[in-house]
C-alpha cells in the first residue's frame, strides 16, 4: 500500500504528516504540484521479461501518456535482488538531483521510495505497483529502491536522450529514513 510522510527538510526524525489513503496522498502531492494517481498494473511479468516485453504489455497506457504529455522516449527500469549493480545504482539514485523535464514513472511491479524536496519540506512517497508519479521538472528529489530492489517502472521522457540528472551536491538524503527500514 502506498504511503506518504511529509517532513520538515531539517528534521528527518519526525514526520509532520502521514497518510496511507491514496486519495489523501494524491491531494497532498497535488498541492505541492506533483501528479500521483492509481492506475491498473494487472499484467503479470515473468522474471525473465525484457524491456520490450514490459513496453508491449503496457502499450495502451504508454501511448495515452505519450499523447497527453508529448513524451518522446520510453524505457523500463527493472531491478531485481540478483542485479550485480544494485548497490552502485542505489547509491546514484540516493543523491539529490533534478531533471530538466518532468520525471514520469508508472510502477508495474514492486515498490520504491521517492523523496521530493519542495518548499522546505521532504515528501517521502512510497510508490507501488499501479502508482503513477510525475515529478515536475526542476524538483529536487532522490529515490531509494532499498538494498534488495524488486520493482519495474516504465519511464517516459520528453527528452529523446532519456534520464539525465543534475546532481545538487546536497547531502540531505542522509538525514531521512531509508527504504530498508520500511521494508522490515
Amino acid at each position: 500500500m502506498a504511503w506518504l510522510r511529509i517532513y520538515d527538510d531539517q528534521r528527518g526524525d519526525a514526520p509532520l504528516w502521514e497518510g496511507r489513503a491514496h486519495v489523501a496522498i494524491a491531494a497532498k502531492l497535488n498541492e505541492a504540484g506533483v501528479r500521483f494517481e492509481a492506475w491498473q498494473a494487472s499484467i503479470a511479468l515473468a522474471p525473465e521479461a525484457d524491456d520490450q516485453t514490459v513496453i508491449t504489455a503496457y502499450a495502451s497506457d504508454i501511448e495515452r501518456l505519450k499523447k497527453e504529455g508529448g513524451y518522446q522516449a520510453v524505457d523500463v527500469l527493472r531491478l531485481l535482488p540478483d542485479n550485480p549493480n544494485k548497490a552502485e545504482l542505489r547509491k546514484k539514485f540516493l543523491e539529490e538531483h533534478t531533471h530538466g523535464e518532468d520525471e514520469v514513472r508508472f510502477f508495474v511491479e514492486g515498490a520504491g521510495l521517492f523523496y521530493l524536496h519542495l518548499n522546505g519540506k521532504v515528501y517521502a512517497t512510497l510508490c507501488e505497483r499501479g502508482d503513477l508519479i510525475s515529478v515536475p521538472a526542476g524538483t529536487k528529489h532522490w529515490f531509494d529502491m532499498g538494498p534488495n530492489p524488486r520493482f519495474t517502472a516504465i519511464r517516459l521522457f520528453t527528452n529523446p536522450e532519456g534520464w539525465v540528472a543534475k546532481f545538487t551536491g546536497d547531502k540531505i538524503a542522509g538525514g531521512f529514513p531509508r527504504y530498508e527500514a520500511e521494508a522490515a
